[in-house]
């Protein structure tokens, strides 16, 4: 019978790596110790979270089998402790050139949609005025206009891409 294993969050994680570090502990320890629970990537991510809360190596302590050797500075981790788990203080520094590039694509297709919409509009309002339609084609044409103001203004805010 084989027991499935819940993993745990990086915060999960990183509550673990300091509640293990008052007493101190070695990095391979803690990968031992936290193996069954999560990936080595996760423990990584663990590590560097919890040294926003504290966690700091010792130098001299360095063992060449074992790695660094990692202390909690206790008076920083009690007075942020409430702030581990919140995810205004998680922001992975890990995944932040995807949160910037899925940003970036997320403005290019508003842009385009504005663009394709302001276009769009324009040739709706082209084709009613040949057809003789005069205040639709007038009504579309403000839209067009409207829309293509609004996507000259989106477009003006944001930074070119690189």
């Amino acid at each position: 019978m084989s027991a499935i294993v819940r993993r745990l969050s990086v915060p999960e994680l990183s509550q673990q790596i300091l509640e293990m570090a008052k007493t101190g502990v070695y990095r391979q320890s803690i990968f031992e110790a936290l193996r069954p629970l999560a990936t080595q990537q996760q423990i990584r991510k663990a590590i560097a979270h919890a040294k926003r809360f504290g966690l700091h190596s010792i130098a001299n302590l360095r063992d060449a089998e074992l790695g660094t050797y990692y202390q909690v500075d206790l008076t920083q981790y009690q007075t942020q402790r409430h702030l581990l788990h919140s995810p205004a203080h998680f922001g992975e520094d890990a995944d932040l050139l995807q949160r910037v590039t899925v940003s970036q694509q997320t403005i290019a297709q508003i842009l385009g949609v504005a663009r394709g919409l302001a276009i769009g509009l324009g040739v709706a309002s082209l084709a009613c005025g040949s057809l003789g339609w005069g205040q639709i084609s007038l009504s579309l044409l403000s839209g067009a206009i409207g829309v293509a103001f609004v996507w000259g203004l989106q477009r003006s805010k944001v930074p070119p891409a690189s």
